[in-house]
């Protein structure tokens, strides 16, 4: 019986370990040491019980090698706690991404100067809120690209880079190359383009008509 009871035990002390949840910091400063503690100390109040601590001033995610290390961290469960939002993310593009993160990872997110606190129902809904931002966001920008690409093609011109070289300097270049002591280097020169880019547009240019004017 006390073998049974002991296996027991066992069992639910190992589920209960692996049910276990941290509290995790983090801090963004660029160079002032004593903001750094004091958002140590405000972290530590909070009970977060690791720190990520970040001494740079990265404009995106991508800048912030604490901040991924953070990220490769954090497990179901458990509580990213910041002093404030623009601690965590510089932009709202940056801020909305990393709350995706969060949620798909099923990490809680606290912001002590704002008293968001996911763990709540009030806090879960500021969650909710910022899945709608980034929705909203990537519809906006959708939209914008739609629009730009419509009044683009209404204008002649279709979406990606801008040629090299516009019809009428293609044109002047045909012209150029007429005499035969002209070269093609110099008219690639002449337009600040390479050689190949000024044959691939006189390949697709329409041949030149005779008599025709630029």
């Amino acid at each position: 019986m006390s073998e049974n009871l002991s296996i027991y035990l066992c069992s639910v002390s190992q589920c209960f370990m692996e049910k276990i949840t941290m509290k995790i910091g983090y801090i963004r400063v660029s160079t002032d040491d004593q903001e750094l503690a004091s958002q140590v100390d405000q972290l530590m109040v909070a009970g977060c019980e690791r720190i990520y601590q970040e001494k740079r001033s990265g404009n995106s995610a991508k800048e912030r090698p604490e901040l991924h290390r953070m990220m490769d961290a954090i497990r179901d469960g458990d509580v990213v706690v910041v002093t404030a939002l623009d601690r965590l993310g510089r932009s709202l593009k940056d801020l909305i991404l990393l709350m995706e993160q969060f949620r798909e990872c099923g990490v809680q997110f606290v912001s002590l100067s704002e008293a968001i606190d996911t763990t709540t129902p009030a806090g879960e809904l500021a969650f909710h809120m910022f899945g709608a931002v980034a929705q909203f966001h990537n519809k906006m920008n959708r939209e914008r690209t739609i629009r730009g690409l419509a009044s683009a093609r209404a204008r002649g011109r279709v979406g990606g880079r801008k040629p090299a070289l516009t019809k009428t300097q293609i044109r002047q270049a045909q012209h150029m190359l007429l005499d035969e002591t002209v070269t093609v280097t110099s008219v690639a020169g002449h337009f600040g383009v390479a050689r190949s880019t000024l044959y691939k547009a006189l390949k697709d240019a329409d041949p030149l008509v005779e008599g025709s004017l630029l």
